[in-house]
């Protein structure tokens, strides 16, 4: 085996990728109005098609267009020679993928997309090829230089074909007005959709199940209440039952630190009164932002002005939101 520094071929292989990519963003083939306008004008489905490297970049721009907003699938040509093309409607448009343009499982497909009268849209290096010829609308992606040092492997080419994908999807995307709460329902799962979707009500702890002791209870109580809830925490109520204060872990080392008679100090003279809040309707995420800002690991959680529970980054954690 020949002696060889690997990152020094490696960062090789990204400088000729980078500069292709931004060689192609000044040519004039980068010109995708209406290619885009015609995707963004079809009433059905976009499917996209190629073979070989030129399918994965296909399945992966697919992808990339239905969690944007553009509803689409991959469709591989062989596959809708024996029956998938039974999917494809004359609502939908069809985007072929082909390096060389000339790839035999599309162009087998060509005549039965004509015949179904289905538009088609195509990402080729050559515009005189039978797939661009057979296009409504055509970009050219060429490259001077594949990162592969035989030239052979696409490299180059299908970093500017999959990167033109992007582009275009997140040019649909603007033209939608599609968000971030639209991004949310499509991405439910995951740690990506809970941070956009879950909210403090769903991870919240209900009020009934804290430790809640009077502000006349002493700091011995207050302390075996919360060893008994395991939350690090009690809620202080008056003789109104109306909250009025927390006292923490924290609160119970500093006051250690100025007195350990814990069984004559009451936890309302000790308590926090001025603690944090969260609404139950806010995201999770949210909660955790708070936390992160003020270095406390709990928040009251409230429903208009009343107190309903509280959520501690635990719950946050262990739901992944962060």
């Amino acid at each position: 085996m020949r002696k060889i520094n690997f990152q020094k071929e490696a960062k090789k292989a990204f400088s000729v990728e980078i500069e292709e990519l931004l060689a192609f963003s000044k040519s004039k083939s980068f010109d995708v109005n209406k290619f885009c306008q015609i995707i963004f004008e079809c009433k059905g489905k976009v499917f996209l098609t190629g073979v070989g490297k030129s399918g994965h970049i296909a399945n992966k721009i697919s992808a990339t267009l239905s969690s944007t907003g553009t509803p689409s699938f991959f469709i591989h040509p062989a596959e809708a020679l024996h029956g998938d093309l039974g999917m494809i409607e004359k609502s939908d448009l069809v985007v072929a993928l082909s390096k060389s343009g000339e790839s035999k499982e599309i162009i087998d497909l060509l005549p039965a997309l004509k015949q179904n009268k289905i538009k088609i849209l195509s990402i080729t290096e050559n515009s005189s090829s039978t797939i661009a010829a057979s296009s409504i609308e055509h970009l050219e992606v060429k490259v001077n230089k594949e990162a592969c040092p035989n030239g052979l492997a696409p490299t180059s080419s299908t970093t500017v074909m999959l990167a033109l994908g992007d582009a275009i999807a997140v040019s649909l995307l603007k033209a939608r007005g599609f968000t971030a709460s639209d991004f949310a329902k499509s991405h439910p799962g995951g740690k990506l959709g809970k941070r956009l979707t879950l909210q403090v009500a769903d991870l919240m702890i209900d009020i009934k199940k804290s430790a809640l002791v009077s502000e006349t209870s002493s700091l011995r109580d207050v302390i075996i209440e919360i060893s008994k809830r395991k939350q690090g925490f009690a809620l202080i109520k008056n003789k109104t039952n109306k909250i009025v204060g927390i006292f923490s872990d924290g609160d119970l080392r500093r006051q250690l630190q100025k007195s350990e008679d814990i069984d004559k100090i009451a936890v309302g003279m000790v308590m926090t009164k001025k603690y944090k809040t969260v609404d139950k309707n806010n995201l999770a995420l949210n909660a955790a932002e708070i936390m992160s800002k003020h270095k406390i690991y709990s928040l009251i959680v409230k429903e208009s002005n009343k107190i309903v529970g509280f959520i501690t980054m635990h719950e946050i954690l262990e739901a992944n939101v962060i």
